[in-house]
């Protein structure tokens, strides 16, 4: 009887891990009806994050609300695992498609809702946080969050600031004084896939701030206040050059300031190992079936499939690709997967692509499905 492990990504816009995984589960059953199938949905840090862990550690989910992106109150969610563990994503609480294309503008959003969800979870005796980056509407290098955490940022008339995108520039003086101290009990991690710094050409603001609504005047703005933001917490923690280290500009920065509470950040897809037991339910699989949204030689560079998939050849086992669509440099990574296999096959705009990914993902794994099971009969 073979057994299979399904470790999806989600495909972004479309389908979530979970659903990624089922779909791919019962195209299994119905060729391979006695076999075993474990199936842990997984995310890199982004949009799903909090869902993906809850599902595949059997945790639980807990529904509150918080700030949202742009100061206003929303629904929002956060996992708890194994007992002692928070996990909470910046997607949910202050992501950027919850903010309506025509209100992007990183000098409005606000990270202080991801502050709120810490705090509930430190009032539940959670000492273990972990936070996923990705997928972020926001560029206020984590004021928003660091301020309702306690930490107090003045402007020059000594005013208290409250942590907008708008703020950072205005902020003359900080004091770590107020920081809740039950921080200094916790194990403090964060997932983070991008290496970029800061500030600079390879900044937050530079690299992503565009995509968030910044205009090309506002990009140079947010840049120089986070350089100005990044001296104020360096010199007061005596930590200098942390603006540099890797991983300081994702989500708009946020990644610095988790930096200077003491988070470590580690990569997605090692994250997800630890907290799901990925490696140990991976070995004694004969097939592991991963895919994502989009699959090109830059997923041998960390994502998810890409671990995944070495974990399978590290303990003897196949693994197949399956991904919404696949870049014309994706048989680099034939060394690691028996096969490789696209959802689209036939010219097709985006959103058609996305409105039929489930279909089209039915479609792709019975035939991937059938062609195994007629080659092992």
């Amino acid at each position: 009887m073979p057994r299979f492990v399904v470790v999806p990504d989600s495909f972004k816009g479309s389908l979530t891990s979970m659903e990624a995984g089922s779909i791919i589960a019962e195209s299994i059953r119905k060729h391979f009806p006695s076999a075993g199938i474990d199936v842990i949905p997984v995310a890199d840090g982004g949009e799903g994050t909090v869902e993906a862990l809850v599902k595949a550690a059997s945790g639980e989910l807990v529904d509150t609300r918080a700030t949202g992106p742009l100061g206003r109150a929303a629904d929002t969610q956060f996992g708890i695992l194994h007992g002692d563990t928070a996990v909470l994503e910046i997607a949910n609480v202050a992501g950027l498609p919850m903010v309506p294309k025509e209100e992007r503008n990183p000098f409005n959003a606000t990270t202080r809702g991801l502050g709120e969800l810490v705090k509930q979870a430190l009032d539940r005796g959670l000492r273990k946080i972990v936070i996923g980056l990705g997928g972020s509407a926001t560029n206020d290098g984590g004021m928003g969050m660091l301020s309702e955490l306690g930490v107090r940022f003045r402007d020059a008339s000594g005013e208290l600031l409250r942590g907008f995108g708008r703020d950072v520039g205005q902020a003359a003086s900080v004091d770590f004084g107020g920081l809740d101290p039950r921080l200094a009990e916790c194990e403090l991690i964060a997932a983070c896939d991008v290496k970029n710094p800061l500030c600079g050409p390879e900044g937050a603001s530079r690299i992503f701030g565009p995509q968030k609504g910044a205009a090309p005047g506002q990009v140079e703005v947010l840049d120089r206040a986070l350089k100005g933001y990044a001296e104020l917490i360096e010199r007061a923690l005596e930590r200098p050059a942390l603006r540099d280290a890797p991983g300081a500009g994702a989500a708009g920065g946020l990644g610095f300031a988790l930096l200077s509470l003491g988070f470590a950040l580690s990569p997605g897809a090692q994250l997800i190992d630890r907290m799901v037991g990925l490696e140990r339910r991976i070995a004694g699989a004969d097939w592991v079936i991963t895919g994502e949204g989009r699959t090109d030689g830059q997923s041998a560079y960390g994502k998810l499939p890409f671990y995944v998939a070495s974990l399978a050849k590290k303990h003897g086992a196949k693994s197949i690709l399956i991904s919404g669509s696949l870049g014309t440099d994706y048989l680099e990574l034939r060394g690691l997967f028996a096969g490789c296999f696209a959802l689209v096959t036939e010219p097709s705009d985006l959103q058609a692509c996305l409105d039929r990914a489930a279909p089209a993902l039915s479609a792709c794994s019975d035939n991937v499905m059938g062609f195994l099971r007629i080659a092992s009969e």
